[in-house]
């Protein structure tokens, strides 16, 4: 199981990454809420989440920036119902034109996955949420 939920992270961050909103978000259930530290207001649906992660692209390439996120540490739990409660922790580099990378946040990230339609072997995020460090 731990493979399979690291595999999951994986592709997901990836997505995100290289500026895939739609297939970012495609890893969510349709009905999904994502709350963040940083903000004011949960995304609700994948609607919502799609055009977070686009304006979250749109900053990240005015500010001439590539992200990338580091994924690890899980805690897994299986829940009644065949929920996965997942705690991880994330680290986002930021790497700037001329190359130079710093660390842009470190964040502790709790989910709630689910099986998905697609014989129950792909997982999706129901509810998350994220804490970045510091707030």
């Amino acid at each position: 199981m731990y493979a399979e939920v690291a595999g999951f992270y994986a592709r997901q961050m990836r997505r995100l990454d290289e500026g895939d909103a739609e297939g970012w978000a495609a890893t969510f259930t349709e009905d999904a809420v994502c709350r963040l530290s940083t903000r004011l207001e949960a995304m609700r649906g994948r609607e919502e989440l799609i055009a977070g992660a686009r304006a979250a692209a749109t900053a990240i390439e005015a500010a001439g920036e590539l992200r990338r996120h580091m994924t690890g540490m899980f805690e897994i739990e299986e829940r009644p119902g065949g929920f996965l409660h997942v705690r991880a922790n994330t680290i986002v580099y930021a790497t700037a034109a001329s190359g130079a990378s710093r660390v842009h946040q470190v964040c502790t990230c709790t989910d709630t996955l689910v099986r998905g339609t697609k014989g129950g072997r792909e997982l999706l995020v129901k509810d998350r949420w994220i804490v970045v460090d510091g707030t």
